[in-house]
């Protein structure tokens, strides 16, 4: 009997409807953010339906997008590797996109089926004319992935008014491993900011860098419930990539995810008011990773269209193109119909660890890809 083919579009648009039910649930006390999402939950389905026919048609379009709105960050978090590749520095050069180019890739994205577009950096809230203009795009979901250090007055109104900006802050655990990695006295910001955003109403998450250390206190009943008690409905956790070698102690290995997945699981029944995603999840039973078009893709600052953050390649740039066309480069073909996504590897990301062959495939081994085009 012939193998079953991976359905990737039926996961990924499954996948969609899924997380975007919990968040209604998880959002049934609050009548302005229930509305929201049971709206948003309509689009998205449009959307869903959209992206279907192009398949059938043999054009895969993923839900999900990730943009990279600046390379500006002012903290230096131990470890990070968006800095190891200088995809992230103290100062954001000339060259990246305008607020309009960033408009124009919305555009694209909304007529392409596009229903999540992660806002990152650097640090995003460093650009409010995208934020701002972000906002006004009410059926694609926003999650803005912040430092928190930035959040004011001003970006509290704007997230109370536009309902698909949902802020995720970074956190590392409790104060000690936060302020150990991010900084002094960026926890008790954080706290803060939670407890500004609850008493508003306001939905956000937090997104949780996992590591050998962390895993068992980031995943413990006792941490989770202190957030969820401060207002928070989102729990990302992403498994940390090194990007040094005497790093490579702390990415989860297969026993690590075994255990985030089983305590997703009984999270997900033990605390329906919160929504919990792991990246890059199980990618065994997603049918290998989702990166180069597959399940997403990522727009760097300066419009280099890239397989991933966390592969920071690229041979072709929006500014030049289009999203679609993007979607059809040598690169992210390459990386589909070889095999790539699909290796073994000891944690983290894959096509990190294997980025020699990801430069193979641009034939050449230089590190400054993120900069071209």
């Amino acid at each position: 009997m012939a193998e079953k083919r991976f359905d990737i579009q039926k996961y990924l648009s499954d996948g969609v409807e899924a997380l975007v039910s919990e968040a209604i649930r998880a959002t049934l006390k609050n009548p302005a953010q229930g509305l929201f999402f049971a709206k948003f939950a309509v689009s998205a389905k449009k959307a869903s339906a959209k992206r279907q026919r192009l398949e059938q048609q043999g054009e895969h379009i993923p839900p999900f997008l990730i943009a990279s709105i600046t390379s500006k960050c002012n903290l230096h978090c131990a470890g990070c590797y968006s800095r190891s590749s200088d995809a992230t520095n103290d100062k954001a050069p000339s060259c990246q996109l305008t607020g309009e180019q960033w408009e124009r890739i919305f555009d694209e994205a909304r007529s392409l089926g596009i229903s999540f577009i992660l806002l990152a950096g650097g640090e995003p809230l460093l650009r409010r004319d995208v934020i701002q203009a972000a906002g006004r795009y009410r059926d694609i979901l926003f999650p803005v992935f912040t430092n928190g250090t930035f959040l004011d007055e001003r970006y509290i109104k704007l997230f109370d008014k536009c309902r698909n900006l949902v802020p995720v802050m970074s956190l590392e655990g409790g104060r000690e491993q936060t302020d150990k990695r991010r900084g002094e006295g960026v926890y008790d910001k954080l706290i803060s900011n939670m407890d500004t955003l609850h008493r508003k109403g306001i939905i956000f998450g937090v997104s949780i860098t996992v590591t050998t250390e962390n895993i068992k206190n980031v995943c413990s009943d006792g941490f989770l419930k202190g957030l969820s008690a401060r207002g928070c409905k989102a729990v990302i956790f992403v498994e940390f990539v090194p990007v040094t070698d005497d790093a490579v102690n702390l990415a989860p290995g297969d026993e690590q995810r075994d255990y985030l997945a089983g305590r997703l699981e009984s999270l997900r029944e033990q605390m329906p008011e919160m929504v919990f995603v792991s990246f890059p999840g199980d990618e065994k039973s997603s049918g290998g990773c989702l990166a180069a078009g597959r399940g997403f893709f990522h727009i760097n600052s300066h419009g280099g269209a890239e397989p991933c953050p966390f592969s920071p390649f690229s041979d072709i740039n929006v500014k030049d193109t289009s999203l679609r066309t993007a979607l059809k480069s040598e690169l992210f073909k390459g990386l589909r119909d070889g095999g790539l996504l699909n290796d073994d590897h000891k944690g983290g990301c894959v096509l990190y660890e294997k980025r020699s062959q990801v430069q193979s495939l641009l034939g050449t081994t230089g590190p400054d890809l993120t900069q071209q085009k």
